[in-house]
């Protein structure tokens, strides 16, 4: 710990008192910031083991690459923005139907263009200033993104659910009853305690697999995988998760300044937020992991600590790396029943498209506007529906033409807009009453 120790400066001799926050350069006492670190992993966990298992990828590669991709990401933004880059639910549908043209390499592929088109992103706001991604992705186009990746994937929560019902409903009520009966971070981990329930129901009634457990190894690399470059499966990625990206990591860092009482202070650093996690995504399909993403549940664990430390990001993405090179470890987790991962799923999704209400609701959303009321609308049942567009050799299927349908409808619309329906006062005045409107 001794190389480390200009890195972070130590705040109030190691301790934190009432009313105080540990901002993103601080730490607390070593011994304490393990304990942080651990708790970080457990709220990234759940959902970044959970993601591989549902798209079929090996989950000890998934959790090696999430730890290696934090570490990037913390070194690309000078360890400035507190962040773990966990498995993202937004890559599911898109990585399942991409699977179909290829297969996990033609997969990977597709996440490490993302990747690529993330990082570039990143380099352009970096360089030219973050309000571009306001105009474009303003909260009733981010909500409705959000909104409807949840309900595209509710048919994969009803498979998994109805194929080991009555595992899943252990494991659907476990998660309910955590999360409700428990404050503080034990409720955070109302799915990790629901998954374990209900996999040790499963296991009772002997609808586990145990043969992958017993065939590995204990200690060992996770199964690497190259990828390949297919087209369609690359135009089924990038284009679905690329703007969920951006809205989720503008998002995250938004909100993290905010809650440190510095409300503007990481705006610089969104730009390098978005290259971060274009790195951790080209590293992770570069070798075999599920894409990722900013996790909210880590910055609730900072919510509930009020310990904002990049310190303890480091320690979790060493963690992870460490539970990566157990292969045992990673079999156990493959091993997860269907049963388990269809009532895991039908909290998930759920939450996925209430997050997308929660987003129109902080973002004071007025659902009167009938620009926004049809921009919502519209790009809700596209996803839902599933609706598919096929241009020659390449589909797009709910997701994607989803998000497009969300941009395009609002840019478009609030342009028709009548001229009497618009604020007075010039250009500036409107733009002014649209960010206020949205």
């Amino acid at each position: 710990m001794a190389a480390l120790q200009g890195i972070w400066k130590l705040h109030g001799g190691g301790r934190l008192g009432p009313g105080e926050v540990v901002r993103p350069d601080e730490r607390l006492a070593w011994g304490n910031m393990l304990g942080l670190g651990a708790q970080h992993v457990l709220a990234m966990f759940g959902s970044t083991a959970l993601v591989p298992v549902l798209v079929g990828f090996p989950p000890a590669t998934t959790i090696f690459f999430s730890g290696v991709g934090t570490l990037l990401f913390l070194a690309i933004t000078g360890n400035r923005v507190p962040s773990y880059t966990g498995s993202s639910f937004a890559f599911i549908a898109p990585i399942l139907a991409a699977k179909a043209h290829g297969g996990i390499p033609a997969a990977l592929g597709g996440i490490l263009c993302a990747g690529a088109a993330l990082f570039l992103v990143g380099v352009i706001v970096d360089r030219a200033g973050y309000r571009f991604i306001d105009w474009l992705l303003p909260p009733v186009v981010t909500g409705a993104i959000v909104a409807l990746i949840g309900l595209n994937l509710a048919p994969v929560a009803k498979q998994q659910f109805t194929s080991q019902a009555g595992v899943a409903v252990v494991t659907l009520a476990t998660i309910l009853v955590v999360a409700v009966a428990f404050r503080r971070f034990v409720g955070r981990l109302a799915v990790f305690v629901g998954v374990t329930v209900g996999y040790v129901f499963a296991a009772i009634i002997g609808k586990v697999n145990w043969d992958g457990v017993h065939k590995a190894d204990w200690v060992g690399l996770p199964d690497f995988t190259a990828p390949t470059f297919h087209g369609r499966a690359i135009v089924l990625i990038v284009p679905a998760v690329l703007l969920v990206l951006l809205a989720e990591n503008a998002g995250h860092v938004k909100a993290v300044a905010a809650m440190i009482g510095r409300p503007d202070s990481l705006d610089p650093y969104i730009g390098r937020s978005f290259m971060g996690d274009g790195v951790a995504n080209m590293v992770a399909g570069a070798g075999g992991g599920a894409g990722t993403t900013t996790y909210a549940e880590n910055i609730g664990v900072m919510a509930v600590t009020r310990v904002y430390s990049t310190a303890a990001y480091v320690i979790a993405g060493l963690t992870a790396i460490g539970l990566g090179l157990l292969p045992k470890f990673g079999a156990v987790v493959a091993a997860i029943p269907v049963g388990v991962l269809g009532g895991a799923a039908t909290v998930l999704f759920g939450m996925i498209a209430v997050l997308g209400a929660r987003i129109w609701q902080e973002g004071n959303v007025d659902f009167r506007d009938p620009v926004n009321l049809t921009t919502a609308a519209v790009a809700l049942v596209v996803g839902a529906g599933d609706y598919t567009l096929t241009w020659g050799d390449y589909s797009f299927a709910g997701i994607t033409t989803g998000t497009f349908a969300a941009i395009l409808c609002y840019q478009v619309l609030r342009r028709l807009r009548p001229v009497e329906r618009r604020p007075a006062g010039g250009a500036a005045a409107a733009a002014r009453a649209e960010v206020g409107r949205t």
